[in-house]
């Protein structure tokens, strides 16, 4: 070999290494950010015993990145099932609070039994309207927090949407950018890096899928098949609904014209906006319903067809089997039965049934009573049982609704858990490993140093020979 051969050798050797030197640097700066992709500097042997590099690569693996995205997905809309039923729990609490209304429930038949029993007794009938009052202020504010969850869950679609819209936009600059660039072959490693960065943000509002076309170029479709990137961002839409009632309808989400929530033949099946629409749509609805049942039954078992009417109230009160939605929201106390309003306690006892006003009577009580237990008709909206006693029906709502939380809370862990392994699966295989970076950087120093002494020998024989020739 001659000199001049081994010094273009020695040469080469040395730019590609101190180009795998800076790979592996950034590589090593890179190791704690979650999105940072390991490089990879790709090198060819010449023609004349050299070497070169042809391209910056980097590790990446499609089926774990893929599988990565849509636990993204799953996770987000099993979190957002699960802080909308969080926020209906407080209206049962714990077992102990008697913040539920089968609790509330109880302590009226109760007090409703004590004061049968004793007639006579003001402070028992004192008691029984204590309780219903009670119940009245359960009912109005369990209206209320469903009302509120609701308007909520709107408020945080209107934002998921306005979210997506802002990274689409991003994703079709880098998209622009990653194609240009890998049709010239210049670097495009750290723009994929990104783009992919901005992909999983999408993925946590709307489930995607993808397909890859020429020059890294990217299409994105809704999991409901809906395109929402082609060359350019499809414009998501969304109406918020400012105020809510028991019988508002909130708007859907819609994607280049195409409805994908609510009743579509192209829906979305994952992602937040996904989770938020179940809560504002189904869960809440179904309870608010619930409530309201729970309500009509209240008022119709209370009200026996007296003058005074029953000892609860509402303008409007539909048949019985007839859900009137709004209803508890707006179940009060009747006036005659109150004296704070005018009304006296006696009315519940004697009804237009003593008109003697025989402070023993009790019929009317054990009437009321026998009402309260008696099987009913419910109306099938509510979600769960059509038919048994006002017990068995508050009782049987309460369980639904933590039964639904419990299947959230399961589910949510479990779909946190397969996107730790997923994003962990996906690191390993393409993330920076510290120890192999630090490893690859020893060799590399050595192989630099040698090239370097390589040069340095050339460098004096070639002194040597002018020196001869001189």
């Amino acid at each position: 070999m001659s000199l001049s051969v081994a010094l273009n050798t020695a040469r080469s050797s040395l730019l590609t290494t101190s180009t795998q030197i800076a790979v592996s640097g950034a590589n090593t700066s890179g190791a704690l950010d979650p999105s940072y992709s390991r490089k990879i500097a790709m090198s060819v042997s010449t023609g004349d015993g050299g070497v070169r590099i042809v391209s910056i690569g980097r590790a990446a693996d499609t089926s774990l990145y893929y599988r990565m995205l849509d636990a993204t997905s799953r996770t987000a809309a099993s979190q957002a099932r699960l802080e909308g039923l969080d926020k209906l729990h407080q209206t049962v609490g714990d077992t102990e609070d008697a913040r539920s209304p089968a609790a509330r429930l109880g302590k009226l038949l109760d007090a409703l039994n004590q004061y049968a029993n004793a007639p006579q007794d003001k402070v028992l009938a004192g008691q029984v309207l204590s309780q219903a009052s009670a119940l009245v202020t359960m009912l109005n504010d369990a209206a209320k927090t469903v009302t509120t969850t609701r308007q909520e869950a709107d408020a945080e679609i209107s934002k998921s949407v306005s979210r997506v819209n802002d990274l689409l936009s991003q994703f079709e600059e880098l998209n622009r950018a990653v194609v240009k660039g890998t049709a010239t072959g210049a670097d495009v490693t750290d723009l994929l890096d990104k783009r992919d960065m901005v992909l999983a943000q999408i993925s946590e509002e709307i489930g995607v899928n993808v397909v890859t076309r020429e020059n890294n170029d990217m299409v994105l479709y809704t999991d409901g098949g809906v395109t929402l990137f082609e060359t350019s961002a499809r414009k998501v839409e969304f109406a918020p609904t400012l105020v809510y009632g028991a019988a508002t309808v909130g708007n859907q989400v819609v994607i280049d014209g195409v409805p994908v929530t609510g009743n579509t033949t192209m829906p979305l099946r994952s992602g937040r906006i996904v989770g938020l629409m179940e809560v504002r749509d189904v869960t809440t609805v179904a309870y608010q319903n619930q409530l309201d049942e729970i309500a009509r039954a209240v008022i119709d078992v209370f009200d026996t067809g007296t003058a005074a009417g029953g000892l609860f109230t509402q303008v409007g009160l539909p048949p019985g089997g007839t859900l009137r939605p709004g209803l508890a929201a707006d179940i009060r106390i009747n006036a005659a039965y109150d004296p704070d309003q005018g009304g006296s306690l006696d009315e519940l006892r004697d009804g237009d049934t003593n008109p003697t006003g025989d402070a023993s009577y009790s019929a009317r009580l054990f009437d009321l009573v026998d009402r309260f237990n008696a099987p009913r008709g419910f109306d099938a909206a509510a979600g769960i049982q059509t038919s048994g006693s006002l017990a068995d029906f508050s009782a049987s709502s309460v369980g639904w609704l933590e039964a639904r939380r419990s299947g959230a809370e399961t589910d949510a862990a479990y779909q946190e858990t397969v996107l730790a392994r997923a994003s962990d699966a996906l690191s390993t295989a393409t993330g920076v490993n510290l120890d192999d970076e630090l490893a690859l950087q020893l060799q590399l120093e050595r192989s630099y140093s040698a090239a370097s002494r390589l040069i340095a020998v050339i460098d004096e024989m070639l002194r040597s020979l002018l020196e001869i020739a001189r």
